[in-house]
């Protein structure tokens, strides 16, 4: 089917997913990119709906539209003027496609853990980009799961994936509050590190090596009370200047990678 009008009723409704209350009431996002979409598939994702921009195709990226072969059968498949692509597209860059895909429950039990995992918890994440920006550490560490407690803003958030670079579906991801993570990681066994500035415990003398959930919180407040009190161990990052924090993302790189090292020198 052919789109070329920006009052088309299907694009009105793909412009709302702009809205996190739509989002989580349709059970469905935008998302755009040749790479965040074969990701997206790539993990088991389903698409809805595809709108393709012909003209913003280049030939040497026609390759990576091959998957929809595969899903013709159950995915609408729509091209779309320049207009159009225009009107719903939120980045400079873009390549010429958008898709309305479908949202993964992201629950505790759904996590596939190793026998020593390493694990990312993010407290209180507000800001996008630095949500983004971790999922990216975590994808390079290969570490085991990310885990959200109270997060204010959702995975789907199209900064989000726009500045995890597709990783939020590399990742495995659980969305739960702060008392149901705290539960979850001590029924497993898995050893919290909470990132504390009032601590004498700098973060390189700790253990890695043993299951391992790296905590940290937002830079405004860092972790709350209740993570304060159930971490296994509380370690820090030195601060020699002036200012007493780093930005969050840079810090959960810093102590990830520190596990990272650890693990590869065991």
């Amino acid at each position: 089917m052919y789109i070329s009008s920006l009052q088309n009723a299907r694009i009105k409704e793909v412009k709302k997913l702009e809205k996190s209350s739509i989002r989580k009431e349709t059970g469905t996002f935008l998302l755009e990119g040749l790479r965040e979409i074969n990701l997206a598939f790539r993990a088991g994702y389903f698409f809805d709906s595809i709108f393709i921009c012909p003209t913003r195709i280049k030939e040497t990226d026609v390759y990576n539209l091959k998957f929809i072969e595969q899903i013709k059968d159950t995915v609408s498949v729509f091209t779309v003027t320049e207009d159009v692509y225009s009107s719903v597209a939120y980045r400079e860059s873009t390549e010429g496609v958008f898709a309305v895909t479908r949202t993964k429950g992201h629950t505790l039990a759904s996590l596939q853990l190793s026998n020593n995992p390493l694990i990312l918890v993010i407290e209180g994440v507000e800001k996008p980009g630095n949500f983004g920006a971790m999922l990216r550490t975590c994808d390079a560490v290969h570490a085991d799961a990310v885990i959200i407690c109270d997060a204010k803003t959702d995975v789907y958030n199209a900064n989000v994936i726009r500045s995890s670079v597709g990783t939020v579906f590399t990742n495995q991801i659980a969305v739960d509050s702060t008392w149901n993570v705290i539960q979850f990681l001590k029924e497993q066994n898995i050893n919290t590190y909470a990132a504390y500035l009032d601590t004498n415990q700098e973060y390189y003398a700790s253990n890695f090596n043993q299951p391992t959930a790296i905590v940290v919180g937002t830079e405004a407040e860092g972790l709350s009370e209740d993570w304060v009190n159930a971490s296994s161990y509380k370690i820090k990052i030195p601060m020699l200047g002036e200012i007493d924090s780093l930005n969050v993302s840079v810090s959960a790189a810093v102590l990830l990678y520190e596990a990272l090292r650890q693990r590869k020198t065991k």
